[in-house]
């Protein structure tokens, strides 16, 4: 079955009752006549679809939130009844019940579109064949017949709303693009009856738009009011406003910029705290500058400060959300986590049920970057139910980003291609595309994203805004994977001064890895030197944080490297060690065990006794024979030396550093005191016992070592485990499955 549009215009002049000769309008509730003025076609067709009583294809009312798809759905049971129809209303996220099917009835489903295209369109195939149906929702669905509601005119709206004045019409008219259900209900908030009202109630409520998607109306309504003399409180509200609003505007940047500048310069001339947050926070929006996360940072602070003068729990709510939004980008998780639950609270006390799903969202996600994908998917379920029901026109566009972010983590994008590319229609130049060809990429057709990235590049290139680090971020993934240097080195430089950030989409309601990553990736495909240096910048990041994914992708990256074939480290990270052997990764605290390693592996195929090895000096070979020192001296040196041998003990056990290297240094001067006496006439004197003792104490601090490693990188321990020799000569000798150099 398909859906198609039909002309009602037709049977208009035919909706009059058959007993009377009244209007069709006359025959619904009275309560509901108001909301149907200028909708005679629509009534006629509701009329012409009972009349037939069945046999007709189901007739989908269709129309943004506020046309008066509920309120036609109303009037169709009231004519239904006149009729004598039975009538039932379905849920259809509920299964059809089976007792609907016992006669002709009309059956009324609301928002059947909540629940997805195909099963929207996979219940309406389930319905009755012999029922007349009679359907609402915003998009169209396959298999019906759509009968799309149109914005009112000025008069239609006018007659509606018939106790207003003419200027109060205009505002109402502008604010709700003409939708009669949003004019009704904004009239019934208006504290007013003059032009100035309606503005005034505009600038103190949301927009009815999704996130970058204009509110051509409130825009209209703006834009007239600020060639009007307004009052100077009411002046610096409608310029920042009309900031904010041409956000969903790519081309407008420049325009924004002046008119948030503009509004921020005025409202730090009143003495109003109140005003400069809103006007503050609409400049945020309005400029969302990538670059200027500390800038957001403070001026989120600020917010919060002026929103407590002013005793405005809404304006803090929107100060910590940019507070939570830049410390993400900044990469300080700990603290964005803190100022969320800060949200949260703050929303439960302001009874603020939009701010609760957007914490619910967050939630999501920084579940989804931990790798729990079972919290996240339930957090998402959340969200859609929570969303929805407080009404928050971004739900649906809000879950499909959780969703997405999952799916492409998990290597499950590639069905979401079509929706990207209908974001990319509905929103042009906000850079959807660049995650379509990163989706492409990630599907196996390289070709095809390759043609993408270079369509993209240069806009790209040339953007801002709050999706455009992402974009930058997914074309450089494309770039790596299709091995396109000409547009890695452009996107490598791009990306170059956001390095130790996170890679933010928006409001983070997205957070696709560290920005190091992608350079990584970049510096790789471009042969640079610093490509392990990025990756290893990212991997530590993510380690940090708890981010698997994000680690899992960086190490494979890494392993993916040519270095990573060649070359493994083993180098001071602080006051502790750190080695990295191809994709594995270990961070060692500084002991006895790690100097030995570290002096093994600086020699390769070279043995070195174990007196040399502890104090790191050209040892002794000590003879069989034990008869030097007097028995006084020989006591005194072996006390001293189980002495701090239990020193250096103690502090590996403790990670003290500073404390081993002291008892180092005096266990190194007992064996230089040792090895000085032993030259007396040319004659070599013995020192087994001391041999010995360093012997068993290296040993044991060196596979202490490798076992720590084994524990965390398997691959590198393994090596090490087959490649090291030791007893009263310690060797490392390497074998093949081991890295071709070492940088110490």
């Amino acid at each position: 079955m398909s859906q198609s549009s039909i002309d009602f215009r037709a049977t208009a002049g035919a909706a009059t009752d058959r007993g009377g000769g009244c209007s069709t309008l006359e025959r619904v509730s009275r309560h509901l006549r108001d909301r149907l003025i200028g909708r005679k076609r629509e009534l006629a067709a509701v009329a012409g679809l009972l009349d037939s009583r069945n046999g007709n294809r189901p007739l989908l009312v269709t129309g943004p939130p506020g046309a008066g798809r509920t309120a036609l759905l109303c009037a169709a049971a009231d004519l239904a009844d006149d009729l004598g129809i039975p009538v039932t209303w379905l849920a259809p996220d509920v299964a059809v019940p089976d007792a609907i099917a016992d006669r002709p009835r009309l059956l009324l489903i609301d928002d059947l579109d909540r629940i997805g295209q195909h099963e929207a369109e996979a219940y309406i195939d389930a319905l009755p064949t012999d029922a007349i149906v009679l359907a609402a929702a915003r998009h169209p669905v396959t298999g019906t017949d759509e009968l799309r509601l149109r914005s009112l005119t000025e008069a239609e709206l006018g007659e509606s709303l018939s106790d207003s004045r003419a200027e109060v019409v205009h505002g109402l008219w502008l604010l709700s693009s003409g939708l009669p259900g949003h004019a009704h209900a904004l009239s019934a908030e208006l504290t007013g009856a003059d032009r100035l009202a309606v503005l005034t109630l505009a600038l103190n409520g949301p927009s009815r738009a999704e996130f970058l998607q204009p509110d051509v109306g409130l825009i209209r309504l703006l834009e007239e009011s600020i060639e009007t003399a307004l009052p100077p409180r009411i002046r610096v509200r409608t310029l920042a406003r009309l900031a904010r609003e041409l956000l969903a505007d790519p081309t407008a940047a420049t325009r924004r910029r002046e008119l948030a500048d503009r509004a921020v310069a005025e409202a730090r001339t009143a003495d109003d705290p109140g005003v400069l947050a809103e006007v503050l926070d609409s400049r945020l929006h309005a400029v969302w500058d990538p670059a200027a996360a500390g800038e957001r940072l403070d001026i989120g602070q600020e917010i919060v400060r002026c929103a407590r003068r002013s005793g405005d729990i809404t304006l803090e709510l929107r100060g910590l959300f940019w507070i939570f939004t830049s410390r993400m980008e900044l990469a300080d998780v700990e603290q964005a986590e803190a100022t969320l639950a800060t949200y949260a609270h703050t929303a439960e006390l302001a009874g603020d049920t939009a701010g609760l799903v957007m914490v619910t969202a967050r939630q999501a996600m920084l579940a989804t970057i931990r790798g729990r994908f079972e919290e996240a998917e339930a957090l998402t379920e959340q969200v859609t139910a929570r969303g929805h029901r407080a009404g928050l026109a971004d739900t649906d566009r809000l879950v499909a980003s959780l969703r997405g972010h999952m799916a492409l983590l998990r290597g499950t994008a590639g069905s979401r291609i079509e929706e990207l590319r209908m974001l990319a229609r509905r929103l042009p130049g906000n850079f959807y595309e660049a995650t379509v060809a990163r989706v492409l990429v990630d599907s196996g057709h390289a070709t095809e994203a390759a043609l993408e990235l270079a369509r993209l590049l240069p806009a790209v290139l040339a953007g801002s805004g709050p999706r455009w680090l992402g974009a930058v971020a997914d074309l450089a993934i494309v770039a790596y994977r299709c091995e396109v240097p000409a547009a890695a080195a452009p996107l490598y430089e791009t990306l170059l001064p956001y390095r130790g950030r996170l890679v933010v989409w928006g409001g983070a309601n997205t957070v696709t890895g560290p920005v190091d990553h992608y350079l990584g990736l970049l510096a790789t495909c471009l042969g640079r030197p610093d490509a392990e240096h990025h990756l290893d910048a990212a991997i530590e990041l993510s380690e940090s944080l708890g981010a698997l994914p994000w680690l899992a992708a960086s190490r494979a990256a890494k392993a993916d490297s040519p270095l990573a074939e060649t070359e493994w480290r083993f180098a001071r990270d602080a006051q502790d060690w750190r080695l990295d052997a191809g994709p594995e990764s270990v961070r060692l605290r500084d002991t006895r065990g790690v100097h030995y390693l570290r002096t093994l592996l600086s020699s390769p195929g070279q043995e070195i006794t174990a007196l040399d090895l502890v104090s790191g000096g050209a040892g002794l070979a000590a003879p069989p024979d034990d008869a030097v020192l007097d028995e006084t001296a020989r006591a005194a040196y072996r006390q001293r030396l189980r002495h701090l041998e239990a020193e250096l003990d103690a502090a590996d056990r403790a990670g003290d550093s500073e404390r081993a290297t002291r008892a180092q240094a005096e266990f190194d001067t007992v064996v230089t005191e040792l090895r000085r006496a032993t030259g007396l006439g040319g004659r070599r004197r013995g020192h087994s016992n001391e041999a010995e003792r360093a012997r068993v104490n290296a040993t044991r601090a060196l596979w202490a070592t490798v076992s720590r490693i084994e524990s965390i990188a398997p691959l590198a321990g393994a090596h090490l485990r087959a490649s090291l020799r030791s007893g009263h000569r310690f060797r490392y000798q390497p074998t093949s499955d081991g890295p071709a150099r070492w940088r110490l």
